[in-house]
């Protein structure tokens, strides 16, 4: 499996793209390999190991291009053909791609509405996990406790310290929605790389008092921090499912979604709580955990 680590090759597929046609000395394959992309945080290079090593394993190629970037990268390179698939959150695609902040009634409507407004693009999502991580914010209990806060309303008595990832700023599931539902505004911005779990030294440092987290992390089970009710529903409740493009799909035939659709099947939010932690605590790769957990469950 190829594996790219960051946007650098994107950036020079762009680059190569804008300079010409293929080359017509090179003689035409039978079938391209299915390019899979992952945002730059653990969960979803996890999610992009899984499923490229399932589809490997059912004799498709795949390139795995890892570690892309934000969701804005990410979903461009994905609208642009540079991408043929990767691992969305139904909740953000909704809100932060097609800019519909009202959340639907349920996790089944949300996913209804994202598949048909994804296949007016000629993309479509294949089946949902039953995992959900959600943004949240959180904080330490001792400031928790220290300063009656125990939801994000309570924040607008604070003059608090933001730490989260610099997309936030201009996200309705970031700093636009926490002023409008809730009026806040922080007395600074603290640009984290949440990716990399570094909101964990920062609020434990006191460099912090509020970060961004995702309810999957495994340091939010160390009972070291509080997660702060969110009565508005600013984060949206965010199952994952493979985001592709039709045309991937039919090129491939069925085998391919069913591939996949037998790795999301098995996918729960205490199961990729687990493999979080054995990337981010024990320290194990992506591709290390993914590739026992396939083993584990026959999908290798």
């Amino acid at each position: 499996m190829r594996v790219l680590h960051t946007t650098v090759a994107l950036a020079l597929a762009l680059l190569l793209a804008s300079c010409g046609g293929s080359d017509p000395e090179q003689p035409a394959r039978a079938k391209a390999p299915v390019r899979i992309g992952t945002m730059n945080f653990t969960e979803s290079q996890i999610l992009g190991e899984l499923y490229g090593q399932a589809l490997q394993a059912k004799g498709l190629r795949v390139e795995l291009q890892s570690a892309v970037g934000p969701r804005e990268i990410t979903n461009r390179a994905l609208r642009q053909g540079l991408l043929d698939m990767y691992p969305e959150y139904i909740g953000v695609l909704l809100s932060e791609v097609h800019k519909v902040e009202a959340r639907p009634k349920s996790a089944a409507e949300a996913y209804r509405l994202a598949k048909r407004l994804e296949e007016r693009r000629d993309f479509t999502l294949l089946d949902p996990t039953k995992l959900s991580n959600d943004n949240a914010l959180a904080v330490k209990q001792s400031f928790g406790r220290k300063n009656d806060v125990a939801g994000i309303p309570d924040l607008k008595r604070e003059r608090a310290v933001l730490g989260a990832a610099p997309e936030f700023r201009t996200r309705f599931e970031g700093l636009i929605g926490l002023e409008r539902l809730y009026g806040l505004k922080f007395r600074r911005f603290e640009p984290v790389n949440i990716g990399k779990g570094l909101q964990y030294p920062a609020l434990n440092d006191g460099k912090i008092d509020v970060a961004v987290v995702f309810t999957t992390d495994p340091q939010l089970a160390r009972g070291r921090y509080t997660v702060l009710r969110d009565p508005e529903g600013v984060f949206a409740v965010n199952h994952v499912a493979p985001l592709i493009s039709q045309k991937v799909l039919k090129d491939n035939g069925p085998k391919l979604a069913a591939a996949l659709d037998a790795v999301s099947a098995l996918l729960t939010t205490p199961v990729m709580r687990a493999m979080n932690a054995k990337v981010d605590i024990d320290k194990r790769t992506p591709r290390e955990v993914a590739d026992d957990f396939l083993r584990a469950q026959s999908l290798k």
